[in-house]
């Protein structure tokens, strides 16, 4: 009889290693959530904190596809969320910056993919309140929100790893944004403006701005992986991917994905192209001053 009780329990043990090694290896992200509420005349800053580690709890340990990551895959990521509005019927307003990045093979290096900031933040909130993500119901703008750039992140992840691998990623967004079309909440209409959450997951599903994820693919599986083993052959490729940015702006002057690419980028180009082996830097700055001159001071800081 003790035979057999050990034997079930040796079962039990196993089964629930097995379930556990499932549940901390099955979430895709390593993502810091910050709440800033600094701009809120509130002396009761508990609701702030509770609302803080239910993000923190909701974004990585919610498990977003069906793949399963090993941990040192998760995608390394940050969420700062700015409250600059809160009133007595738990009505929150502010902002929300996302970033976030992936490492380069055979360096210690982190590239920044995401570096963007949605001024149109609007959400109910009561304190405690579960925060649950249900794909086929849209039943909190909070809720809503987070999970809509969750899935533009892993789209963004997965098309620096396979070219245009982020699809069915940026389907899950766009799946948000039409759920939200019914609601009164701010950012998620083409009339909310050329930044909008429409905009931005329309704009990367659309073939109109296909030269940007291939130049995501590009720059970063073709160049910047391949820097640290041919740093010559990898900074021609990023020049080359800078410059089939211009085919798109020839088409579609001031693409809103082509800002939000030299957002996370500019500061990195300007340090691969300011060492090691030399490229030809006069026209490499002419194809950066006519993508984006919006960085024209970043640019002439490439010296060589």
């Amino acid at each position: 009889m003790k035979l057999l009780a050990d034997s079930m329990r040796n079962l039990l043990v196993g089964f629930l290693s097995c379930f556990f090694c499932i549940v901390l290896y099955g979430q895709e992200l390593n993502c810091v959530v910050t709440i800033n509420s600094e701009q809120v005349d509130q002396t009761n800053q508990q609701i702030f904190k509770t609302l803080e580690r239910s993000l923190n709890d909701f974004v990585n340990k919610t498990q977003w596809t069906n793949r399963v990551f090993q941990e040192q895959e998760r995608i390394n990521a940050r969420m700062f969320i700015t409250i600059t509005e809160f009133d007595s019927n738990n009505r929150f307003g502010g902002n929300i910056q996302i970033q976030s990045s992936r490492p380069v093979f055979n360096s210690s290096y982190e590239s920044s993919i995401f570096n963007y900031k949605d001024n149109a933040l609007d959400f109910e909130y009561i304190e405690f309140q579960p925060l649950v993500y249900n794909e086929n119901v849209f039943n909190s703008n909070l809720v809503g929100v987070v999970a809509y750039y969750i899935y533009v992140l892993l789209g963004l992840d997965a098309d620096t790893f396979a070219l245009e691998g982020g699809t069915d990623h940026y389907r899950r967004a766009q799946n948000i944004v039409t759920q939200a079309q019914g609601t009164s909440f701010p950012g998620w209409s083409r009339t909310n403006g050329e930044r909008s959450r429409f905009e931005l997951v329309d704009n990367l599903l659309s073939n109109t701005f296909r030269e940007y994820r291939i130049a995501m693919y590009n720059y970063h599986r073709k160049g910047l992986d391949i820097l640290a083993d041919n740093n010559s052959t990898g900074k021609q490729v990023i020049a080359g991917t800078i410059r089939l940015f211009e085919t798109l702006i020839k088409r579609r002057p001031n693409a809103f994905l082509i800002q939000t690419f030299f957002d996370a980028k500019s500061e990195e180009i300007q340090n691969i192209f300011s060492d090691g082996p030399k490229v030809d830097i006069v026209q490499l700055k002419e194809s950066l001053n006519r993508v984006a001159p919006f960085y024209s001071n970043v640019w002439n800081e490439i010296k060589y």
